[in-house]
């Protein structure tokens, strides 16, 4: 013990260091692989394809909407310079890339009709619009997924029409809106079947349907200016008040320093309404009753105009408070809904306008009654619509709780079950099999004798509307309910607005610019078409059935 004790410090310290020197290789790939500190970032791209480059090109063009020319431009070529690309990928010039253009549309279609071949329910909108001296019609088609149930919808042409827009130059059946031009084509061109059997069933032409948000901006342009103007109470203060604004309007929109001062004093621009959509018109009134009454007859002295009194004030308040309701249910259709909101819609719509009614003056006190009227006027010849009432009642958030009569509901309820009998599949017999039984194995089976098997529990109709109106309000829940859900595909692919087609014009606007008014019309309903159907920016080639 003596001689250890005798070791120096320094000889301990070296075998310890030197040791475990040799120990922690051993213990390290115990442990496995010591992880980096800092994790390495690859900066390394991959080089684009020819076909890569083309198409990517090709979604930029159709995207944004730019002219074909844009690829000949020495700027952008040098911006696809600094994309690494393969050996033989090039920009294309606008020849070639043209035709790639032609041969995607072709893809385009045959993808399209491939999928309609998959597709049992399909419902079309159209409309005619008009821009650089050329009037062009669109039309829209729709369906539902199966499988999501979600809504999709793609454009399928927009055709150039010439000369007048009258019946016999539109012919369609679809889904438009009120003009008079599209109800006389349907008036003319639908046709008439004869039958001496009453009873005989035949198969009926598409249905042409009436836009309900049409119907809702006639009943506020119409209806409603008619009462406020004929109406005692309101004429007077409907006519200054609305003049003021109207003046307020024209002034803000043509001089740049009244727009200045608008935006110093209230400190926010005017909404200017315009002819095409009367929500605009209520929104912009909306805007100028949200300015203090103080501010705003600054602002009406400042512009040189006549100042508003107090009644003109309280009046437009009462006003947007009257339509509301009207604004959000037009809000409401020309949204992305199915059909089934139809009928839902001026119900709900109706017991809300009366709701506001104990909050208004004498001004506007029968203003509410005024606008149920017109929407039980207008809406008379949808109401009980078999159509409408099935895809409504089809819709998990709907069902028939938006039906307040308790004999209408019941009658909706067996309308239900009736169509349930008729959609459900047939039941499956089993296929009769000869017996191939022997004579002893028959008296064999005579000595067996049992009770009768009970037979399968059949399909009730009634049952599945009943566990139907029973369960929730989500949408998916029609994966339980195969025959409900045929209903629903069925009555549910229409819309009840020409709002997809419209959405259409709006895109075509950009495209056809006053630069690019030498596009031919064969080549503006290409682009115009892969542009609304996003056709270099699916993640698959097909559409989804």
């Amino acid at each position: 013990m003596e001689e250890w004790a005798k070791i120096p410090a320094t000889v301990c310290a070296n075998l310890v260091k030197t040791y475990s020197k040799r120990l922690t290789p051993v213990i390290a790939n115990k442990e496995g692989p010591t992880p980096p500190k800092q994790q390495k970032l690859d900066f390394g791209a991959k080089p684009v394809s020819d076909e890569e480059l083309k198409k990517l090109v090709a979604q930029y063009i159709v995207e944004e909407m730019l002219p074909i020319n844009t690829v000949d431009s020495p700027s952008f070529g040098a911006i696809i310079k600094k994309i690494p690309t393969s050996v033989n990928a090039e920009l294309p010039h606008r020849t070639t890339f043209t035709s790639y253009l032609e041969e995607e549309f072709t893809e385009m279609e045959r993808n399209l009709k491939a999928t309609l071949n998959e597709i049992d329910f399909v419902s079309t909108t159209a409309d005619i619009w008009t821009a650089n001296n050329r009037s062009y019609m669109g039309v829209t088609l729709h369906w539902i997924s199966r499988t999501t149930l979600e809504r999709h919808n793609v454009a399928l042409a927009c055709r150039r029409i010439r000369g007048r827009h009258t019946y016999d130059v539109i012919v369609v059946a679809t889904v438009t809106d009120n003009g008079s031009n599209f109800v006389k084509a349907f008036q003319v061109y639908h046709p008439v079947t004869e039958s001496d059997d009453e009873t005989e069933e035949e198969e009926s032409s598409p249905k042409d349907d009436d836009v309900t948000s049409h119907t809702i901006n006639i009943i506020c342009t119409r209806d409603v200016e008619k009462h406020l103007t004929t109406n005692a109470e309101s004429r007077a203060v409907y006519r200054s008040s609305t003049a003021k604004c109207t003046a307020l309007w024209t002034k803000s929109s043509r001089s740049t320093l009244a727009s200045e001062t608008v935006e110093e004093i209230s400190k926010r621009k005017l909404l200017i309404p315009t002819s095409t959509r009367w929500n605009f018109f209520v929104d912009a009134v909306k805007r100028i009753a949200e300015i203090p009454m103080g501010e705003l007859n600054t602002l009406c002295t400042k512009l040189g105009l006549k100042c508003f009194k107090d009644q003109e004030y309280q009046f437009l308040h009462e006003y947007c408070m009257a339509m509301k309701p009207l604004t959000a249910a037009l809000d409401i259709l020309q949204g992305d809904c199915p059909y089934g909101t139809l009928l839902p819609t001026p119900e709900v719509l109706m017991q809300k306008t009366q709701a506001v009614k104990d909050d208004l003056s004498r001004m506007t006190a029968c203003l509410p009654d005024a606008i149920v009227q017109a929407i039980q006027t207008r809406f008379a010849g949808v109401l009980d619509d078999k159509d409408a009432l099935l895809a409504a009642a089809s819709c998990p958030k709907f069902k028939l709780r938006w039906l307040r009569d308790a004999g209408r509901r019941e009658r909706v309820k067996q309308l239900l079950i009736a169509e349930c009998c008729t959609t459900a599949p047939l039941a499956k017999n089993p296929a009769s099999v000869p017996s191939a039984t022997t004579s002893s194995s028959q008296g064999e089976m005579d000595f067996f004798t049992f009770e009768a098997e009970p037979e399968e529990e059949t399909y009730s109709a009634e049952k599945e509307v009943m566990d139907y109106l029973m369960s929730g309000y989500d949408l998916q829940i029609l994966h339980k309910f195969s025959s409900i859900k045929t209903i629903f595909l069925k009555y549910n692919t229409p819309t009840p607005s020409s709002a997809p087609v419209e959405r259409l014009f709006s895109l075509g606007g950009l495209v056809l610019t006053p630069k690019r008014n030498r596009l031919s019309d064969k080549r503006f309903e290409k682009l115009l078409l892969m542009r609304y159907n996003h056709w270099f920016t699916r993640s698959t080639l097909l559409f989804p059935p």
